[in-house]
This record gives structure tokens, C-alpha cells and sequence, in this order.
């Protein structure tokens, strides 16, 4: 066959399934040119058609026709998959593009990248929309971080010494070539090398970069960490302009900043923190008013005072959106010369705040309000574990040390009450979430994990800071202004929709609509289930399909709270738009509100709201990779060992578990060798065929840890006395039907290689039902 004619037979395979690529061998096939003369000639076709870009060479080393201008195109965010394909996600209210392994253009997790659509969403089946990336538009990552290999067996090319083991897992396919352009690092040495070169059609799989800096020994205590903290992108020291300007600010108030504030030193007023905390950021006082009401005062370090426009201090502050909380190590907003000074609510030292005094109702209604700058001098630095002896165990000891306190932390608890019914009332979700504080040595081993109490201390302050931010943001919002809002927005109806149904699966009934849904509904789910065998999967349910808490310019309200107007206006050392908001009330007050004050910070605040969301959900990831680590580690000790546990998540390929110190792990199908099971997913159950055995969440079970992966955070049970499961007939009531599988036992369990599990797994793998209750969690 002549060249012109193998070019338009290719062609006409190609066009004919768009979104489809071939290799060279596959195409050799369908036009049955075999020979090794014949598969030479594809070759020089293809390389023709592709020099002249009507076909493309994709990441794979496969063929595909070249892009078609005529589809739509939308931009969007890049979500990859460890096994190869992804999502992009073009804006948070149409569903996301599927991206197969090979039409992504080898584009990186988080990349910008240009989208065309293959095949738009089919709601009758379910399906979201298909796409191919058409071009990217900017790569999300430039660095990597992990450690230095090179072994003179390798062969490397030219220019290259060694290699970079990536733990991310998105990156797990990769493989990081360093070049000899850099540093020379030794093996064992924990780097950060810049990327030269990105994987592309001709180069799959292939990154390229050079070291740059050092981190430190793959052995050194607390490398691991690091590791974590460069991975994220998340900076370790300040900058020496930063740290001249900290030094340059006084460690004391002096009388020309008193001016204009409302003097408040000769009010009881207290601290209360965990007994670790240095950066004391909020300082309370409240008592009851003669008409029956309450004073309720939450003060706040004025840190806009010290941290302005246009300096250093606020780019940094900016840059690093929040301070980082990481097992053993706090990464701040704020130099310490301020967060842990001058920005600290110390006691018995005088310290500029910003002041939101309400009156509150018996009814828990803020009935009258002020907000303005003020001098403060906190009485006391109170602890959590102090204020729960006086207000829970009524410790003699402590009352009478506190003794002139005490009636304030009585009518705190009075108040808090109040407000805590309020919240009630109109809908708020409450999630009970078990936390935990990892103990590490001194080489940064984890010892032991504990379980964090949460008292009336930590929730009245949870309280009053609520009804603080709820203050300003209705304050603002009633003013017309532009200001900076914490939105969590109603959930999606079709998320909603899919979550009734589930409950209809177990019986619960649902008053309602999917389309009109009110906190209050939700909230009434859960008091019907409390208690119950169902109440932690019902729990879950829910939690998945909440939306995600974020910055705003716009007052949208906050679902889970039940709140019309919501702000954060509480932490401004470790959360920069509560520095903002600050920023906003001295702005207003000073210069009023008219029509020319309103354009000052009208197109700041969605970039600002924006770049914070995004920050936040950085030191999230950071501290849950952290964690899962640290988790991982401690139960790396525990290798054989029995432990009580519930089913915290079901999934088709296993369930996860949850220890009571709130370690997860999975149970992994192949491991539950009793009998074949099978996945429900509208019941989230697992049921043995034969058995009958059914798995569902919040179910106790006993386990034995078998392996764990440190650097891959994976911890892997196998579950013990698998004939005291409970048995259902959910099998039969969901009208299951078998598909001939063979040897159930077999199947399930001992002809299937647990090291190739499902991608899920890794994806899910120490986290079980955890990332949803952080869309949620409401850090005061």
C-alpha cells in the first residue's frame, strides 16, 4: 500500500473514535500489516501525520487524532488519579470532566490546563461529562521534595547523577531524573530540586529537575516531617526584611497607642487556652445585666494594628494565608516576636484589642452590640483542664484558687447554655468529632496517642467566639460594605437527593425536599437515629454530602451553623482573614461608610477570599498527612497485636476501621477469607453470600494489625471472629442477582494479590470517613 494511502486509512481509523488513542501495533493490526516492511511504513505515515499535527503522540506513546476546535472548551483544575486518569473541576457548580489515562496531555495534580468536551453528562445514567485536556495552561507544581538516590548500575543518561523518590502518590508513576546543573547531593539526603523538564509524549513518565537545597538526612529526627511541610510548599523560615520589621515593634503598649481606645484595664476579663497554647489570641468577660440580660466581651489581639498595609509583615502574612499545626511543631503566620508577644493576650500586661461587646437575651438573640478598638489586661491565663475542675468536677482546690473568678465562670457556663440551645434551635448540625494529640520523643517517635476531651471550657469559648463572628458578619453585612464572610453554602440537591434515598434503604423517613433542604431538616434526621445501630453511618452519610467551608466577598450564610452571616474575626495571629476583617472595622470607623469608602476594598476581598481558601486547605492536607504518618509509625509497633475497633467506612474492595485512639486502617476484601462478599452501595454494606455476615458503619469488630507502609501511611488489619457478625437479608431485599463468579471463597479472599488492590485504596487509606468531617470542622 502506498504511503498517500496508508496516511488516509489511519486518518479514517482515527477520526472515527475521537476520544479513543492507538499504538502502532494496533494500528498495524486493523489494516492487517503484519510484515516488519509493512509496520515501517505506519511508522513513517504516523511520524508524517504528526509533523504536519493532524494526529498527536500522546504521553502513552499512542496516537490520536489531532484536536478538534469545534468541541466546547472550558478551563479548569487539573485532580489527578495515582492510576492515571483524573477529574478537572471548571467551576464548584457543574459536575467534573473525566479525564482517561490517555487524554490528560501528561498533566500534573492541580495543573491549569485547557479542556475540550468528548461527551457532555447523561443524568439518566448517572454520568458526569468526558473531556481530553487540550493544552496546559500552567503547571501547579515546580518543586519536589523526597530522597536523593543514585546507584552506578542504573546507566542514567547523560547529565544525570541520580533520582528522587516522590512519596506523593499522585506522583507514584513518575520518576524524578536529577541533573548535574544543581547541587550534588549524597544518597540518603532529603532534597528540594526545582523542575527543568515536565513529561510530555515523547518523555512519558519522565520529570526533570535539579537540587537545590538540602534538607537534611533521611535518619535526622523530624526530617519526615519537613519532608511533608516542603511537600506542601509551605514556607519554614521568614525573610530578613520580614524578621526586622518584627524586631522593630515595641514589646510594649505605649500611652500615644492608647488614644482613641475605650480603656477596659479595670475589667475582669480572662484567657482560656489549652495549657500548651502561647499565642493567646481571645480574651473573655461576662456577667448578668439588671434586666436579666447578659454582657458577653470577647476581646481580641488588635494584631491590624501592628501588621499594615503594604509592609513585609502583611505580604508574609498574606503568602502564608494560616499558621500550621504539625504533631510536634507549629509553623506560624506571625514571627514569634509578635504572635507570642505583643500579639499575646499575656496576663497582668496591658495588650491593644479589638472588642465585640453584645448583649444577649434569655433566648440567646444578640439584642445590642458594640464593636470598637480597646485597651485590655487580661486578669488571668486560664486553662481548659482549670475551668472544667470549677464548672464539671467542682474541684475544691481549683475554686479556691480562682475564688474571685469563679462566679464569671458560672455565669459563662449560664450563657453558654443559652447560646448552645439557640444554635439548636434553629438547625445547626452538630458532629460529635473525636480528636487526637499524637505524643512524640525527642527524636520524634510517636509514643503514644491521646485522645483530646472536649469540656465546657473548650466549648463555651467554642460559643462565644461563634456568637462574636455571627456579630461582625451581621454588622457588616446590615452596613452594605464589602467584607470578608466564612460561607458554608447549602448542600447540592443532587447530593442531598442521593443521601435520602440511602435512608429510605434503612427505613428512615424523610420530610422534605432535596431541592429546599434547611439545616433544621438534617438536624432532626440526626436526633432521629441518635443512639441507634445506624447513627454513625447515617452520620457519614451526611457528612458526604456537605459542601466544603470557605472565604467569600459575598454574606452566603453558613449551613452547618445555621447562620444567615458568618465571619471569622477571632484568631487574627494564625488566620489571615481575621486580620483582614480587623483591617476592615478600623477602616470603616476611621474614614465612614459613603460611596468612595466602599470602593477601597471592593476588588481586594474575592482575591484575598480566594488565596485564603486555598492556604487553609494547604495546612490541611499538610497537618492530615502529617498525622497519617505519625499514626502509621505508632502502629508500625503494633505489628500482630489485637485491637477493639469499629467499621468506620465500606467500600467494594474492603472496610475501613477505626481504633478508639482514632487510627484508621483497612481490612482489605482479601482478607475476609470467611466467605464471598458483596458490595451494597446504597446500603454502604458488605454481605456474605453464604453467611449472610454484613458489615455496615459504626459496627464493633476485633482486628489484628498485620503490615504498615509508613511512607505510604498505610495500615493494613485483618478482622478476627468473623462468626459474631450480625447476618441481614440485604442481599435478597435488594434483589442482588449473582453473575456466575466461581468459587466464592477462592475469589475472595486467596486468588487475589493484595498488593495490586484497588486505586481507591491508596486514595482512601488512612482516612476512611475523616476528610469529610474537615469540610465541615469549625476551628474557633
Amino acid at each position: 500500500m502506498e504511503n498517500n494511502k496508508i496516511k488516509e486509512e489511519l486518518l479514517k481509523i482515527l477520526k472515527e473514535t475521537p476520544d479513543r488513542d492507538f499504538s502502532v501495533r494496533e494500528l498495524a493490526e486493523i489494516l492487517r500489516m503484519r510484515s516488519a516492511v509493512q509496520f515501517k511504513s505506519i511508522v513513517q505515515a504516523l511520524a508524517q501525520l504528526e509533523q504536519q499535527k493532524v494526529i498527536t503522540l500522546n504521553q502513552n506513546g499512542a496516537f490520536t487524532i489531532a484536536k478538534d476546535d469545534s468541541l466546547p472548551k472550558f478551563e479548569g483544575q487539573f485532580h489527578a488519579n495515582e492510576r492515571g486518569y483524573g477529574f478537572v473541576t471548571v467551576d464548584a457548580d457543574s459536575s467534573d470532566f473525566f479525564i482517561n489515562p490517555t487524554q490528560t496531555m501528561s498533566a500534573l495534580n492541580g495543573d491549569e490546563v485547557e479542556v475540550a468536551m468528548l461527551h457532555s453528562a447523561d443524568e439518566r445514567l448517572g454520568r458526569g461529562p468526558e473531556g481530553k485536556i487540550t493544552k496546559i495552561l500552567e503547571h501547579a507544581l515546580t518543586q519536589v521534595v523526597g530522597e536523593f538516590q543514585s546507584d552506578p548500575q542504573e546507566g542514567y543518561p547523560e547529565g544525570v547523577i541520580g533520582t528522587v523518590v516522590i512519596k506523593d502518590r499522585k506522583l507514584s508513576h513518575y520518576t524524578f531524573l536529577v541533573e548535574d546543573k544543581g547541587l550534588n547531593p549524597v544518597p540518603g539526603e532529603v532534597i528540594l530540586a526545582d523542575i527543568t523538564a515536565y513529561p510530555n509524549p515523547h518523555l512519558p513518565g519522565i520529570l526533570k529537575g535539579v537540587a537545590k537545597k538540602v534538607i537534611g538526612n533521611v535518619n535526622d529526627p523530624g526530617v519526615d516531617i519537613l519532608q511533608i511541610v516542603y511537600q506542601h510548599n509551605i514556607p519554614t523560615s521568614f525573610p530578613n526584611d520580614v524578621m526586622e520589621e518584627a524586631e522593630n515593634v515595641s514589646d510594649h503598649v505605649t500611652a500615644a497607642e492608647k488614644e482613641g481606645r475605650k480603656d477596659l484595664t479595670d475589667q475582669q476579663l480572662v484567657t482560656i487556652d489549652s495549657i500548651e497554647s502561647k499565642d493567646l489570641d481571645d480574651a473573655v468577660n461576662a456577667w448578668k445585666l439588671d434586666n436579666g440580660n447578659y454582657h458577653l466581651g470577647v476581646h481580641i489581639a488588635d494584631v491590624s494594628h501592628y501588621v499594615t498595609p503594604g509592609t513585609a509583615l502583611d505580604r508574609e502574612a498574606y503568602e502564608r494565608g494560616t499558621s500550621v499545626y504539625l504533631t510536634d511543631r507549629v509553623i506560624p503566620m506571625l514571627p514569634h516576636k509578635l504572635s507570642n508577644g505583643i500579639c499575646s493576650l499575656n496576663p497582668k500586661v496591658e495588650r491593644l484589642a479589638m472588642s465585640c461587646e453584645m448583649e444577649i437575651d434569655s433566648e440567646g438573640n444578640v439584642v445590642n452590640h458594640r464593636i470598637f478598638p480597646s485597651v485590655i489586661k487580661s486578669t488571668e491565663r486560664m486553662t481548659y483542664v482549670a475551668v472544667n475542675k470549677i464548672l464539671e468536677s467542682h474541684d475544691e482546690k481549683t475554686i479556691k484558687r480562682y475564688q474571685n473568678l469563679v462566679p464569671m465562670f458560672e455565669t459563662m457556663g449560664e450563657l453558654h447554655k443559652i447560646l448552645l440551645k439557640m444554635r439548636k434551635r434553629r438547625g445547626a448540625i452538630e458532629f460529635e468529632d473525636t480528636e487526637a494529640k499524637i505524643i512524640v520523643d525527642e527524636k520524634g517517635h510517636p509514643t503514644d496517642i491521646q485522645l483530646r476531651e472536649r469540656g465546657t471550657g473548650e466549648r463555651l469559648i467554642e460559643s462565644f467566639m461563634l456568637a462574636a463572628n455571627e456579630t461582625i458578619a451581621a454588622h457588616f453585612n446590615h452596613a452594605k460594605v464589602p467584607f470578608i464572610y466564612r460561607i458554608h453554602e447549602t448542600p447540592k440537591a443532587e447530593k442531598i437527593l442521593n443521601f435520602f434515598e440511602a435512608l429510605s434503604s434503612l427505613g428512615i423517613q424523610v420530610t422534605g425536599s432535596s431541592h429546599d433542604v434547611k439545616p433544621k431538616m438534617l438536624q432532626n434526621i440526626l436526633k432521629k437515629v441518635a443512639g441507634k445501630p445506624e447513627e454513625a453511618m447515617v452520620s457519614t452519610m451526611l457528612l458526604r454530602s456537605m459542601q466544603q467551608a470557605k472565604y467569600a466577598d459575598q454574606p452566603l450564610g453558613h449551613f452547618g451553623l445555621g447562620a444567615e452571616d458568618y465571619t471569622h474575626f477571632t484568631s487574627p495571629i494564625r488566620r489571615y482573614p481575621d486580620l483582614l476583617v480587623h483591617r476592615l472595622i478600623r477602616f470603616y470607623e476611621k474614614n465612614g461608610i459613603n460611596e468612595k469608602t466602599k470602593e477601597k476594598f471592593k476588588d481586594e476581598i474575592p482575591e484575598i477570599a480566594l488565596h485564603s481558601s486555598q492556604m487553609e486547605r494547604r495546612a490541611i492536607d499538610a497537618e492530615r498527612d502529617t498525622d497519617a504518618m505519625k499514626k502509621a509509625e505508632y502502629m508500625a509497633d503494633h505489628i500482630g497485636e489485637e485491637f477493639d475497633a469499629v467499621v468506620s467506612s465500606v467500600t467494594k474492595f474492603g472496610m475501613f476501621v477505626a481504633l478508639p485512639n482514632t487510627v484508621e486502617g483497612l481490612i482489605h476484601i482479601s482478607e475476609m477469607k470467611d466467605d464471598y462478599y458483596e458490595y451494597l452501595e446504597k446500603q454502604m454494606a458488605l454481605v456474605g453470600k453464604r453467611t449472610k455476615r454484613t458489615y455496615r458503619i459504626g459496627q464493633p469488630i476485633r482486628i489484628k494489625v498485620i503490615n504498615v507502609d509508613v511512607a505510604q501511611k498505610e495500615i493494613n488489619f485483618t478482622l478476627l471472629h468473623p462468626e459474631n457478625t450480625p447476618k441481614t437479608d440485604l442481599l435478597a431485599k435488594s434483589g442482588f442477582k449473582s453473575h456466575g463468579r466461581g468459587n466464592d471463597r477462592q475469589k475472595n479472599g486467596r486468588h487475589f494479590d493484595s498488593k495490586k488492590k484497588d486505586s481507591s485504596y491508596k486514595k482512601n487509606q488512612n482516612r476512611g470517613y475523616r476528610p469529610f468531617k474537615e469540610k465541615f470542622k469549625n476551628h474557633r
